[in-house]
């Protein structure tokens, strides 16, 4: 028989998912993870999970992924991640992604997973280390989504195309074999997913070599910011705050007079780049100051983060189970 429904909150569902990939920056930050807890408070039923399985078509070292776990738990929960507004859990907890993953592989058709973009930019690198897993990573994606029928996915332009698909199969499965997936909508926002790196060309990333980190120490953060690429206009000089990379970070963290002050020196004669990296810095600082105190103390109990990574396991499984049983039931697996 089939399990019962999972009791709904009569709320609209919100759903995210983060890839643990080694030492978070500010791109992760205002990128991602801000806009995720801060969600947590918009009356909507949260869940954000860490996507440790899809880590695997990259990592191989089982020490480094638990160790990468571990940290970005940490991260979210000392930057206001609230376990008992948000279902906060490790994927690999919930055995029903990969089961129904196999579901899905068997009605997705392999030129859409063709078309997807990891797999073309690996492709066009030219590089002969292509896996099975990075192949099918789009069809887990779609099921990390569909499985607790979500009303929204916040993300990036960059990443719409990981919700059109899983949109694309959960349309196909019901119209096979009748309605179970809810077709969730994409949130996007204009500035979600991109923050320029230090080079000030591309995006914020640990494969440019571009970053600032959330929580390194204060020598290694200076000496990114320093680092920053600026143009070559003298001190003397006019400079355009719109054009420049240290005034866009700085915009992340200031208010709107800050950015206002900050502007008009940069428009008059007389203010360094210099000087702007300074006070980019001391903002950096500041804004992650009682976060680093936090992360440090949940540091000291790791068997607590554990636990809510568990019990936010134990409330996922609760929807998850019951889909996998609908998703048994539709194909004919539930004799």
């Amino acid at each position: 028989m089939p399990l019962s429904p999972a009791k709904s909150s009569g709320k609209k569902r919100i759903l995210s998912g983060v890839q643990p990939s080694g030492i978070q920056h500010l791109g992760n930050y205002f990128g991602a993870m801000k806009g995720h807890v801060e969600l947590q408070n918009s009356g909507m039923e949260s869940f954000i999970f860490i996507a440790d399985l899809h880590s695997l078509t990259t990592v191989r070292d089982p020490k480094k992924l638990g160790e990468m776990v571990i940290n970005l738990a940490l991260d979210y929960l000392a930057i206001g991640l609230d376990p008992n507004k948000t279902a906060f859990f490790r994927q690999s907890d919930i055995p029903e992604h990969t089961e129904l993953t196999w579901i899905l592989n068997c009605i997705t058709p392999v030129s859409m997973l063709e078309q997807a973009h990891a797999y073309k930019d690996t492709l066009a690198k030219g590089s002969k280390d292509s896996t099975a897993g990075l192949f099918d990573y789009p069809v887990l994606m779609a099921v990390d989504i569909l499985i607790y029928k979500p009303d929204f996915v916040p993300v990036g332009k960059d990443q719409k195309q990981h919700v059109e698909i899983a949109r694309d199969i959960a349309g196909k499965f019901n119209r096979i074999y009748g309605d179970v997936f809810k077709l969730p909508d994409p949130m996007i926002h204009e500035l979600l997913g991109f923050v320029v790196g230090t080079d000030g060309v591309n995006k914020m990333s640990k494969s440019y070599g571009n970053v600032i980190n959330m929580f390194a120490d204060e020598k290694t953060i200076k000496k990114q910011v320093m680092g920053i690429v600026t143009d070559s206009t003298p001190v003397d000089a006019p400079k355009n705050p719109d054009k420049d990379t240290v005034y866009k970070l700085y915009s992340f963290f200031a208010n709107e007079d800050e950015k206002t002050s900050l502007a008009e020196k940069y428009r008059a004669s007389g203010f360094g780049y210099g000087e702007a990296k300074k006070l980019l810095l001391e903002k950096i600082l500041e804004h992650f100051k009682p976060f680093r105190v936090e992360r440090e103390r949940l540091k000291q109990n790791l068997g607590f983060v554990k636990d809510i990574l568990k019990r936010g396991a134990d409330k996922a499984r609760e929807i998850a189970s019951v889909t996998k049983a609908e998703v048994w039931e539709k194909v004919g697996l539930n004799i």
